[in-house]
C-alpha cells in the first residue's frame, strides 16, 4: 500500500510496559506493518518525527522539561494523540513523588538515601540532564489528548482495537472486557 498512514510512539516518564503490550499483539504486528509506517518509535529507533503522523501513541507522564518538549512535538505533528497506560493518563507510579517537595526527592536520591555514595555532597547539575518539573503531570495536563487508554499496561487487544478503529475511521468503542481490570 503506497502512502500508508504514519504512526509515532514514545515513552516519557514510564516503564515501556505499554510498548511491550503493543508488541504483544503478536502476529497482528505483521498486519499492522501492512497498514502503517512507523515514524519516531523505539520499534525502529527513529528519534524525531519526520513530517506528519496520523496517530501518536504516548506512554508515560511528564516529569522533566524534555518530556514536555517531546509531548508538544507529538501534538504539533500528529493528527490524533492517544495517551496509553496509567502513567500517561494520570501520572501512574512516577506521580507518587507529587506529595513530596522536589528538593526533598532529589536529596533522598542523591544525598541521603541508604545506598547513596556521594562524597562531594552535590546534586547533579549537568546541562545535559533534563530539568525536573515540580511534579509529574499526566499528558492531558500538558497538551490536548484525543483518546485515553487506561491500564498498567493496557492489553494488547485494547491497543490493537484502538489502532484499527482510528486507522479505519470508525468510532472508537472498546468493549468493557478490554478496559476492565481486576
Amino acid at each position: 500500500m503506497a502512502n500508508k498512514p504514519k504512526v509515532a510512539t514514545c515513552s516519557l516518564a514510564g516503564c515501556f510496559g505499554c510498548h511491550m503490550s503493543l508488541l504483544d499483539i503478536d502476529d497482528r504486528i505483521l498486519k499492522l506493518v501492512e497498514l502503517v509506517e512507523f515514524d519516531r518509535s523505539p520499534i525502529n529507533d527513529i528519534k524525531r518525527i519526520e513530517g506528519r503522523c496520523a496517530i501518536g501513541i504516548i506512554e508515560g507522564g511528564c516529569c522533566t522539561e524534555d518530556n514536555v518538549h517531546v509531548l508538544e512535538h507529538f501534538r504539533e505533528h500528529c493528527d490524533v494523540l492517544v495517551s496509553t497506560g496509567d502513567c500517561a493518563t494520570m501520572g501512574g507510579i512516577p506521580a507518587l513523588r507529587n506529595t513530596i517537595p522536589l528538593r526533598e526527592c532529589l536529596e533522598e536520591a542523591y544525598l541521603k538515601g541508604p545506598s547513596v555514595y556521594n562524597p562531594s555532597g552535590r546534586l547533579p547539575g549537568d546541562p545535559e540532564i533534563p530539568l525536573m518539573l515540580d511534579k509529574v503531570y499526566p499528558c492531558h495536563e500538558v497538551v490536548k489528548i484525543d483518546y485515553h487508554l487506561p491500564g498498567c499496561p493496557p492489553s494488547a487487544d485494547a491497543i490493537w482495537e484502538t489502532l484499527v478503529a482510528l486507522l479505519s475511521g470508525k468510532p472508537l468503542s472498546l468493549p468493557y472486557g478490554l478496559i476492565k481490570y481486576d
